[in-house]
């Protein structure tokens, strides 16, 4: 079984992005990880070399700043890198803030290998893990997405979709099982200085010049309103320095202070009840 790995990263560095956590923690599952860097002022593309293993191979884009609607930049970046993969069974994509934790590589691993030749299987499905504000609270509202597709055929009718949070293939959803793996995603947990740098960035890509100044703040500050919940469990072992570094901010959160409209309340309830998100919003058919 042949499993290529793949990430889009441009500007990573002083965004904070954990992007070298997330390419080691791909390695034990790729032949090879490709990192497609685009034009980067802060010495991405230089970071991604000085990690130094063989299986990693950077590769050079120039993305096209001029899109700047819905994300479409990073969708077609994606698809110009499937594009350059070699032949392989399965595709892994991870975005730059999305590590995978070692406990679950036998699963995942074994999940690839029992659908490998079953085409009807077109992707595996991976359940999240948003860490926010701190290494110790994850997202625990309607806000954010539990599941999405990480593992893919390479099949070259399977685009990224939209702003590349997902795929699909010919414009309907993947089929997808379960991969039996968890990403966690740390993309909420950096210092504000560099969330503020990743609001400028990132909006580039959405909105015009004029609407970033008008929106963005004159500093970042991690709300405490949303609903939360404490992680008990551990950490992947790539993570450890950041993990046990002192954040240089401080982040405190009680569950009392969650604000939540009737509505929210009334949906969070029967979410926690049954396990069914009503309205939720799913990129994939799990067959």
């Amino acid at each position: 079984m042949r499993v290529v790995g793949g990430m889009i990263l441009r500007n990573g560095v002083k965004m904070d992005y954990p992007f070298r956590e997330a390419i080691l923690s791909a390695l034990p599952l790729c032949e090879v990880f490709y990192v497609s860097v685009g034009q980067s002022d802060d010495g991405t593309r230089e970071a991604v070399a000085a990690i130094g293993d063989p299986r990693i191979l950077p590769i050079e884009s120039v993305w096209d700043l001029n899109l700047r609607q819905g994300g479409a930049v990073l969708a077609q970046e994606t698809n110009k890198l499937l594009d350059m993969l070699p032949k392989a069974d399965w595709v892994l994509i991870l975005q730059a803030d999305e590590v995978l934790h070692e406990e679950d590589y036998s699963s995942i691993r074994e999940a690839m290998l029992q659908w490998k030749d079953d085409e009807r299987v077109e992707g595996l499905l991976f359940d999240y893990l948003h860490f926010y504000g701190s290494y110790e609270w994850v997202g625990a509202s309607r806000r954010w997405y539990r599941r999405e597709v990480r593992i893919i055929r390479p099949y070259p009718d399977i685009r990224a979709y939209k702003d590349a949070q997902g795929f699909r293939r010919s414009g309907r959803k993947l089929r997808v099982k379960y991969s039996g793996g968890r990403v966690f995603h740390y993309g909420w947990v950096r210092p504000p200085e560099a969330q503020l740098i990743k609001f400028v960035e990132m909006n580039r890509f959405w909105h015009n010049d004029e609407w970033i100044q008008r929106h963005k703040p004159e500093r970042f500050v991690y709300s405490t309103s949303d609903r939360l919940r404490r992680y008990e469990g551990t950490h992947p072992q790539v993570m450890m320095s950041r993990i046990h570094t002192p954040l240089a901010w401080d982040f405190s959160y009680a569950p009392e202070n969650a604000r939540l409209t009737p509505r929210e309340q009334l949906l969070q309830w029967i979410e926690d009840k049954t396990g069914w998100r009503p309205g939720e919003f799913r990129n994939y058919k799990l067959i």
